[in-house]
């Protein structure tokens, strides 16, 4: 491969040249040729961009209407579709409650066995907590529905229609059947029957199965008048009894012609006939199940202990010899009865090439050993055994995903069921059945939760998280539940998580208040902190005042408040008498006072009160009005707050004041007041680091002369 560097010591997992399969991915982008050029870049998640160009048409060409390129999206992986970006998306979610759940479990299990002197840190309530776990997430997987019940049953319906289950959900099942539901590991082979009758369906695709014979021959049981006269008949009920379907076996034998009564005076002994039909029926009704129940409307009969099922598992292999030995069969004249009957019998005995014709693949045929030929096969090593014979009986041309992980699985490699997981269902199916393949197997915790140091001194289970974490960040949806991964590797999962959190956008403040509360749900104050002062910088920055100094304050960032306290100085020292200052007074506002620069806000606030009064006095208001504007006036004179760059143009927004017709609003200690902070204001004026004032030039003579008129109307008035 171009650019891979053949010394892989240094890398995070380290790669055989060997191991790399060339996978083609179609590029669909409808143009027609020459096309002269093609850009490939990364897109969301796992997809890639590829930009297609076709060549620049010439002027003597004539254009064609065709578009000169195409973007088109061509997403990786080894995912065959059966689950859609949504519903991965609503599965990523869901599973995040019952991981986080058993994660702090489990937590609090191995904190108390510190402090006890117990050798196991589990205990018997741990596997409850497992399977809550466990089928939390199946609940997720579950998309199977049957379709609503017929008012009236079709007795020739065999199969009833049903979403096809996904491959996802049947390999959770798998691990849960062998992992985690410790309570049913007597009845292992019952349960693994169970699971072939609900996913035999996802064998279908790539070869023969059971269900799929079942399928095309319900087809055209309508058409057939005598049922039993077709050799696939026979054919179909012989593998449906080999892996178990008793219900679906019983129900075709009584399509059986010699149940009609149309059909009873067709041939001579019909009625011989009908009753070893029903009494094959009968026996397959009674057939002895090892396990606790059976649900309504299944068949066979439960038996809970070993001893209980041996005796009822001799007796009824006794009445099938004695069935198969009878002279019964010397009577019924119908060939195809009389074969495929007695063809039954021997399935139901356990002979083992009857059960190889009637199975189409290696996991069929292991199913049928485990009903009629070793229903006491106990241990993952003996059933290992079995299913490489069965392998070498039926060998398969296109291997279904799902065999793999069986296989690994039944030959208890943690490494091959994990890799089995990674290759076909990918990051999250690894993270959450790791769970499961180390609860309570020393072996596997080990192997999955062991230190390495060629991994940056984390383990398999931390790297996995961190690749999943990483896969679920890479995505605008699903960022969010990232974290809950990240947490859970203490060595390198905080540090990643902090270069999440600030990779989010900061423009959009429903982002920011979900990265926030990220941060205060794992203690992390000093990133919410720099996110937000980073937030308030980029807002200020694009003109949103406002938002720029709402999250600085939010981050307590006071160098770049008392900044802007300072340019808002700046700003009305200049223009403290323009309208221009009501687009900063609702800023002032939300600065507040509190900010810790050399004066404070608070002569802002002040100016402010001061404005309002003004205005009032401006709109014709009585003399309270010009009182109270007084007293604000003289309130920010005598501040020693003021800055003396604004005296100024605070007495020439007061002339209206000043020289009230009414009567002189300032008494001649006020007066004096304000004509020494004029005298003063004059001499500072000499200085070269003055600011002057954005005033008219004739400003500090106007304001002179309104003090000098007022001063003498008070002095007459006193």
């Amino acid at each position: 491969m171009p650019g891979l560097t053949t010394d892989s010591s240094n890398a995070l997992v380290p790669l055989s040249p060997g191991a790399h399969v060339r996978v083609v991915y179609p590029v669909r982008h409808g143009l027609k040729p020459p096309i002269s050029r093609i850009s490939i870049s990364w897109s969301r998640g796992n997809s890639l961009r590829v930009s297609v160009f076709r060549e620049p048409p010439t002027e003597s060409d004539d254009s064609d209407g065709e578009a000169g390129g195409k973007v088109v999206q061509v997403k990786l992986g080894v995912g065959d579709g059966e689950v859609d970006d949504a519903q991965w998306r609503r599965i990523a979610y869901g599973s995040v409650s019952p991981f986080a759940l058993l994660q702090s479990r489990r937590n609090s299990v191995l904190a108390l066995s510190k402090t006890s002197m117990s050798s196991s840190p589990y205990h018997s309530d741990w596997w409850e907590y497992v399977m809550e776990y466990s089928k939390g997430i199946s609940s997720l997987l579950d998309n199977a529905k049957p379709l609503p019940d017929l008012v009236i049953d079709d007795p020739k319906t065999v199969v009833k229609k049903v979403e096809e289950p996904t491959c996802l959900k049947a390999a959770w099942e798998l691990l849960e059947i062998f992992y985690a539901d410790k309570e049913s590991q007597a009845w292992l082979p019952e349960r693994i029957v169970d699971w072939l009758a609900d996913y035999d369906i996802l064998f279908s695709g790539t070869q023969i199965t059971v269900h799929s014979k079942l399928v095309e021959f319900q087809k055209d049981i309508v058409s057939l008048q005598a049922i039993e006269d077709d050799p696939r008949y026979w054919e179909v009920i012989s593998s449906a009894l080999a892996v178990g379907w008793l219900e679906i076996v019983v129900k075709l034998l009584r399509l059986h012609g010699s149940y009609q009564l149309d059909q009873l005076s067709n041939r001579e002994g019909r009625d011989t006939e009908n009753g070893l039909v029903e009494a094959v029926a009968v026996l397959i009704s009674k057939m002895p199940r090892i396990r606790p129940e059976l649900e309504a409307g299944r068949l066979g009969e439960c038996f809970k202990t070993k001893p209980d099922f041996i005796k009822a598992w001799e007796k009824w292999r006794a009445q099938i010899t004695k069935l198969d030995c009878s002279s019964f069969w010397i009577q019924c004249d119908h060939c195809q009865t009389r074969e495929g009957l007695r063809n039954m019998l021997q399935v139901m005995l356990g002979n083992t090439n009857n059960l190889s014709a009637s199975t189409c693949h290696w996991i069929e045929l292991y199913i049928s050993h485990f009903l009629y030929v070793r229903p006491f096969t106990v241990g993952l090593e003996s059933m290992h055994a079995l299913a490489q014979k069965c392998i070498q009986l039926k060998p398969i041309s296109t291997s279904h995903r799902l065999m793999g992980l069986i296989i690994g699985i039944l030959g208890e490699n943690t490494e091959v069921v994990l890799a089995e997981c990674s290759r076909a269902f990918g990051p999250w199916m690894v993270v959450h059945a790791i769970v499961l393949l180390t609860a309570g197997s020393d072996q596997a915790e080990i192997i999955l939760r062991e230190e390495r140091d060629h991994l940056g001194e984390i383990s398999i289970e931390e790297l996995h998280q961190l690749v999943y974490a990483q896969v679920l960040s890479s995505h605008a949806l699903t960022w969010q539940i990232a974290p809950i991964y990240l947490t859970s590797c203490m060595k390198q999962g905080m540090g990643l998580l902090e270069v999440l959190l600030y990779k989010q956008p900061v423009q959009h403040n429903q982002m920011l208040l979900k990265t926030a509360e990220i941060c205060r749900l794992y203690d992390l104050e000093s990133i919410s902190s720099n996110i937000m002062k980073i937030a308030g910088v980029y807002h200020w920055k694009h003109g949103r005042k406002g938002s720029g100094v709402f999250w600085l304050q939010q981050a307590q960032d006071e160098f770049r408040l008392n900044k802007i306290a300072h340019k808002l100085f700046d700003f009305v020292g200049r223009s403290i008498s323009d309208e221009s200052f009501k687009q900063w007074e609702g800023l002032i506002e939300l600065l507040g006072s509190q900010s810790k620069i050399a004066w404070g806000l608070d002569f802002l606030h002040k100016y402010r009160d001061f404005k309002k009064s003004l205005q009032q006095v401006h709109v014709g208001k009585t003399s309270d009005a010009a009182l109270q504007a007084v007293e604000s006036l003289m309130s920010l004179m005598k501040n020693p707050s003021t800055p003396q760059r604004f005296w100024l143009p605070l007495l020439h927004d007061s002339l209206k004041l000043l020289c009230w017709k009414e009567r002189p609003l300032l008494n001649v200690a006020q007066t004096n007041l304000l004509l020494n902070k004029l005298q003063d204001l004059s001499i500072a004026r000499l200085r070269p680091d003055f600011i002057e004032a954005n005033l008219p030039p004739q400003a500090l003579s106007s304001v002179r002369l309104a003090l000098a008129t007022n001063l003498g109307r008070a002095i007459l008035e006193d």
